[in-house]
């Protein structure tokens, strides 16, 4: 089995009841992600009928059922979970991909990559309630992370806070190379504030 992508016993009986009620003969499940490796990144997972499938695609063999991992997709599947939970009403099928918005770095990965996976999987998940998120415009040569704030976090008063205390002290804890952090962003636009 890839080691990519973990699929709980629940989780393959539940599917393995929902293929049965499709009636086709041969019928598999597919899991992809759509806009993989960016903020917008939605895992899916869809009946794949015989011939559906894409000749790049990784076939997993369960014991119950088939299932496709697109190919693009598998480095962000990285420690996904498929499971189910079930309840009163039924239950649901959840899938947990940490690793979709942003491919797992490490020590090795580019300093700009690493960068972007903290921003994506660490701090911009809290600014979302603020409708805020931050970007990385640029690495100067001298490792100083450029960063653009957008949405609510623009001319927002608490903005200065928010940088210098949560995102550089995470990102320089995080990242030690790096020089320092610089906001492109100007804050004397307050149109889209979350606080005035």
């Amino acid at each position: 089995m890839s080691d990519s992508i973990q699929i709980t016993d629940s989780a393959q009986d539940y599917l393995a009841e929902l293929l049965e009620k499709q009636n086709v003969e041969g019928i598999a499940v597919r899991i992809f992600i759509t806009q993989p490796g960016t903020p917008y990144a939605e895992t899916c997972l869809a009946y794949c009928r015989p011939g559906e499938e894409e000749l790049s695609d990784e076939l997993l063999e369960l014991e119950k059922l088939r299932v496709y991992l697109d190919k693009n997709s598998l480095p962000f599947l990285e420690e996904a979970v498929v499971d189910f939970n079930a309840d009163r009403m039924g239950g649901q099928l959840t899938i947990k991909a940490p690793n979709a918005k942003m491919p797992k770095v490490n020590a090795d990965s580019p300093l700009e990559d690493r960068v972007n996976y903290i921003l994506y999987s660490e701090i911009n998940p809290g600014l979302a309630s603020h409708g805020g998120e931050i970007k990385l415009v640029e690495l100067t040569e001298d490792q100083v992370a450029v960063l653009a704030f957008g949405g609510g976090c623009q001319g927002c008063a608490a903005v200065d806070l928010t940088l210098k205390d949560g995102v550089e002290k995470t990102l320089l804890e995080r990242i030690p190379e790096l020089a320092g952090i610089r906001d492109v962003t100007d804050h004397t636009d307050t149109t889209n504030a979350y606080y005035r």
